[in-house]
């Protein structure tokens, strides 16, 4: 029987580049945004639903769900929704700092909140949520982004729990840099004058952390593998650069590469 799989986020970079590998593996695909007019790709494809979501909107998200379900039995759904937010805490504005909790965090919260119930009656389901290395460890000027995937790790080990006795699974994965447009619509930045060195270091850094960074379609395939793989498994860090700092941080402790990461932008 064909499975499907819900998708946030799924207008660009990795929503769209998974929407395309389940598609090819031949998945139906719910696959939302905020503005399904402006999707061409995806519309031209058989067994591909565009649906309106914007991850900010409760209301929405539950009329979206809702119909989604009505559509389809959902078996994996996808909470991928969310951009950067970069910047000296005492820059950051009000607004942003709720723009950002809202996407990235409550967001991903909502949706699989209102997933669960269908889940339960189907007696089985899977979610995924996008979070990052920045979920993982941390980095300076990034601090409201950090909080908010380091509480979709923490909140999705402790769904664990809660969701197995009902043969639901939840999982995460944690990609390095990949090569999107991050920098550009994903990015909401503010600037400070007393952080300007260390704003100036980060961005110095890009370049080489490009370098060493996957693409939308390699982080796809890890997140097939989560959906299809059957492992008890919460979390997949994804990329060569995720896993080498990952790595690095179990074998000397989080206060050593703590110390690390501070000697790279303060040595």
């Amino acid at each position: 029987m064909q499975k499907t799989i819900f998708i946030t986020g799924a207008s660009s970079g990795l929503g769209k580049a998974t929407a395309k590998l389940f598609h090819q593996k031949g998945w139906y695909v719910i696959a939302t945004m905020r503005e399904p007019a402006h999707e061409t790709e995806l519309t031209a494809l058989n067994d591909v639903t565009i649906l309106p979501l914007d991850v900010t909107d409760p209301q929405q998200i539950q009329s979206t769900v809702a119909q989604a379900i009505a559509i389809r039995n959902i078996d994996v759904v996808f909470n991928n929704a969310g951009y950067g937010l970069m910047g000296a805490l005492e820059a950051l504005t009000d607004e942003q700092i709720l723009k950002e909790v809202n996407t990235n965090l409550l967001g991903v919260i909502r949706v699989t909140q209102a997933f669960i119930p269908h889940f339960r009656k189907n007696k089985g389901g899977m979610f995924l949520s996008t979070t990052s290395m920045g979920g993982l460890f941390a980095f300076p000027l990034h601090s409201i982004y950090h909080a908010t995937k380091f509480g979709i790790e923490g909140w999705s080990e402790s769904m664990s729990f809660e969701l197995a006795p009902h043969n639901i699974g939840i999982k995460t994965i944690a990609p390095g840099g990949f090569s999107t447009n991050f920098l550009g619509r994903s990015l909401d930045r503010s600037n400070h004058p007393a952080y300007a060195a260390l704003e100036e270091k980060l961005f110095s850094n890009i370049d080489t952390m490009m370098d060493a960074a996957s693409t939308p379609e390699q982080i796809a395939e890890i997140v097939f593998e989560a959906a299809t793989d059957g492992k008890d498994q919460v979390r997949y860090v994804a990329g060569a650069d995720a896993n080498a700092l990952y790595a690095r941080r179990l074998e000397i402790g989080s206060e050593a590469f703590r110390r690390e990461i501070r000697d790279e932008f303060f040595g």
